[in-house]
């Protein structure tokens, strides 16, 4: 019996909450550059578009629902890209205000931390000598002292509120294999349902290093707790890392996920200019190896989103 070809979706993380400006001036650091850097992602061929917000002013990552609705009716008037809100938004922010914007926006798509955990990147300001904004010194060192907070109550409410509420389905981000068993009880407790969308996430300090024979873990554990055919898998590496990691996971059956939010980097010591830019990199590697990328309607059957006209922010 001939197998099925299968698509490749390209997930683009803009910006997220890590990187500050002066790590990078390419980062977006407003809504009008987050915009343009998801649109031009999306036209580079990322079906998705997993989004935080960051004040203009001095780029500094923020939950505000008004600052979101500045950029987020202008990519989907702009795309066809499954838009994908954060509701882990940063280490900093409480539950509420994590989720005050995906309530208002019902998305197809939220990303889902699987547990609470220590989520440090104190090191990622060792090279900076002057920071552009008063803000970003204490984030990056003061991340050493802190805990990104996901107990199953919270998680158990986002889904509820969201999943069950809205139809909304999750990026389940998982950074270690007790994750995956954290994914493995809500379903068993009938919270989510198939297809589960498990994003491997490797490299983080407080969860599992970028050794290959951890993707190779995670996806064995995904394989024994909930199935092969239950769930799609996607992977994404910090930094220096994202792209063998990434080539990696799609070579083994999986999706990708690359963006600034990652890595802010196109090769070594070379920034990258753009999220559209590492999203042809990875395009062009994976083509290489013949294997087809999902366009963005191609993503919805695959994960089996409730489409774009059930979403809040579009008219």
């Amino acid at each position: 019996m001939k197998l099925k070809r299968r698509k490749v979706i390209i997930s683009c993380a803009i910006t997220g909450s890590v990187h500050t400006p002066s790590m990078s001036e390419f980062l977006a650091a407003g809504p009008e550059q987050i915009a343009q850097q998801a649109i031009d992602a999306a036209r580079a061929g990322a079906a998705i578009l997993h989004l935080h917000a960051r004040n203009a002013a001095d780029g500094s990552p923020t939950p505000d629902p008004a600052v979101f609705s500045q950029f987020v009716p202008k990519i989907a008037a702009q795309t066809d890209a499954i838009i994908n809100i954060t509701t882990g938004g940063s280490s900093r922010m409480t539950l509420d205000d994590r989720l005050a914007y995906p309530l208002v926006a019902k998305p197809e798509l939220c990303s889902l931390n699987m547990g609470s955990m220590n989520f440090a990147f104190h090191k990622a300001g060792g090279g900076i000598t002057e920071w552009k904004h008063p803000w970003e010194q204490g984030h990056i060192k003061g991340s050493e002292d802190v805990i990104f907070r996901n107990t199953f109550a919270d998680i158990r409410s986002i889904i509820e509120r969201l999943g069950q509420a809205h139809g909304t389905r999750f990026e389940f981000e998982c950074y270690d294999v007790g994750h995956v068993c954290n994914l493995a009880y809500f379903v068993n407790e009938g919270l989510v349902k198939p297809p589960l969308f498990l994003q491997c996430c490797l490299g983080i300090m407080g969860g599992l290093n970028t050794d290959p024979e951890n993707l190779f873990l995670m996806r064995s554990t995904a394989d024994r707790l909930l199935g092969r055919d239950n769930y799609e898998f996607s992977v994404l590496g910090a930094g220096r890392h994202q792209t063998p990691l990434v080539t990696m996971g799609a070579i083994m059956g999986g999706h990708v996920r690359v963006g600034l939010e990652d890595n802010l980097y196109l090769g070594r010591g070379q920034l990258a200019p753009s999220c559209a830019v590492q999203v042809l990199k990875i395009r062009r590697i994976l083509e290489e190896l013949s294997l087809e990328i999902a366009t963005p309607s191609e993503a919805r059957e695959i994960l089996e989103t409730k489409g774009a006209d059930k979403v809040g922010f579009r008219s």
